[in-house]
């Protein structure tokens, strides 16, 4: 009796055993964190201090480079700055081909034109501004160095576009910055921002948005007006029955991308009225910590940061790094679980990215993609960061990617075609699918560190929620 008494509870624990390490066979939840304007070189320089890095591509080695940096007809050695630095770097369309001074030769990006890049405002502007790396002697990037070493690093992650934040969250939302489909398959785009505090159907009238063509030219009098109307990845999400939300610091703003999809919107006086978008926009990002504590995390999120926690340049308070623990710590913390019993952090993945170059240097040059819609990408490479509990400790990816991949990798996780806009989601060959193994046992959550600034100032919600920046 004993004998069996003992078999009884040895089978008893095995099953809890088996029950508490139960793979899933998909993620029941996508957060995308979206952070503003850096390069790797410039944001991560600091990786080096401790990890191996290289510009030859390897498994081992973070594609970082510290010094010799290309300016002109000269290497310049790059100089600290703080991630709460004064000034903004214009990156428009013109300054992208300025950084990439291409050689027809090589068809590609000779990459030493950062020299002829300048601050969009005098104030407080340095010699050289885009040759700077982000001062970490105070340790204010340890959440950021702890992700990218512990979860999934990304060497190769270029944003689709050639040009700043409208047209990039455009991308990153609906895998395309076209008017139209068809206006996405003849290789036209909308290049760059407004500048205007209403963006998108909420634009005034008589605003207009630049459009760049197949060949790379933008024609003073190729503009339209900046509401656009063609499917997003909300809608194959919708089609599919799959909640998603927008976490945004206000309508109307160069990073709410729902604003500029006219069917998600539906203007009327300026404002957005859709059903969509009354109940998917939600309009300051603290809520997305709310939705994680209450145990209402919908199965895609899109998390854009306010002002001060953006790392946008000339605008952000050196709170970026901060911001993206709390939000990782708040899922890792969660006791929330889902219908299958899976915790948040058992059935989350978290995609960490940064919307453009922001105008900072950077030394790898970008693949261009075949004509037409190739006119206008890839642009430069941008930090990408993978976290889930099935992402090998240190993995460092070197297949090329764009913001294609992460559209393919929303897609293919909730049963959607790869490839169903036919715009980079299937121009794309990637989904991330390298950075996780999900027939693996679960990594136990670790706490990101935090920075100098509490925590808790975020979960206040008493800051003002400010637009990144106009650029």
């Amino acid at each position: 009796m004993k004998l069996l008494s003992g078999l009884v509870i040895a089978t008893c624990i095995l099953l809890l055993a088996a029950q508490a390490h139960a793979q899933i066979a998909r993620f029941e939840h996508i957060v995308l964190i979206i952070q503003e304007n850096r390069t790797p070189d410039s944001l991560f320089y600091a990786l080096c201090d401790t990890e191996p890095c290289s510009t030859k591509p390897d498994s081992t080695h973070y594609d970082i480079q510290t010094a010799d940096w290309l300016n002109l007809n000269r290497k310049i050695q790059p100089q600290p700055v703080p991630l709460a630095n004064t000034y903004d770097i214009e990156h428009r369309h013109s300054d992208f081909m300025d950084m990439c001074d291409f050689d027809q030769a090589l068809n590609t990006c000779k990459m030493d034109g950062a020299g002829k890049e300048v601050c969009n405002s005098n104030i407080g502007c340095p010699r050289n501004p885009p040759f700077k790396y982000v001062d970490n002697s105070s340790g204010i990037l340890a959440p950021y160095l702890f992700l990218a070493t512990q979860y999934g690093w990304a060497n190769y992650m270029f944003q689709t576009n050639q040009g700043p934040s409208f047209p990039a969250h455009q991308f990153l939302f609906g895998a395309t910055s076209a008017p139209s489909s068809d206006d996405d398959h003849a290789g036209t785009f909308m290049s760059e921002n407004l500048h205007t505090d209403a963006n998108g159907c909420t634009a005034p009238p008589d605003e207009t948005i630049q459009l760049i063509d197949a060949n790379g030219v933008e024609n003073p009098n190729n503009v339209i007006y900046p509401c656009t109307e063609h499917q997003t990845l909300a809608d194959l999400l919708d089609s599919q029955g799959v909640g998603w939300r927008y976490y945004t610091p206000g309508a109307g703003d160069l990073w709410s991308a729902p604003d500029a999809i006219e069917h998600i919107c539906q203007p009327v006086n300026q404002q957005c009225t859709g059903a969509e978008w009354n109940k998917n926009v939600a309009l300051t990002p603290f809520y997305s910590l709310s939705d994680i504590s209450q145990c209402k995390l919908r199965p895609v999120s899109w998390v854009i940061p306010s002002a001060q926690f953006s790392d946008h340049a000339g605008s952000n308070t050196g709170t970026g790094p901060n911001w993206v623990a709390t939000v990782v710590n708040a899922i890792g913390n969660s006791k929330c679980t889902n219908p299958d019993g899976s915790s948040y952090w058992n059935s989350t993945a978290i995609v960490i990215v940064w919307d453009d170059w922001g105008g900072w240097y950077d030394h790898e040059p970008p693949t261009f993609l075949p004509y037409p819609e190739g006119g206008y990408q890839y642009g430069f490479r941008v930090p990408m960061v993978f976290v889930s509990a099935y992402t090998p400790s240190g993995y460092i990816n070197n297949t090329r990617l764009d913001f294609g991949a992460i559209a393919r990798f929303v897609e293919a996780n909730f049963g959607v075609p790869m490839g169903s806009l036919t715009f980079a989601d299937e121009r794309s060959k990637h989904n991330l699918a390298e950075f996780y193994d999900l027939s693996q046992a679960p990594r136990p959550f670790v706490e990101v560190p935090g920075g100098p600034i509490p925590l808790g100032d975020y979960r206040s919600n008493k800051l003002p929620m400010l637009p990144p920046d106009d650029d």
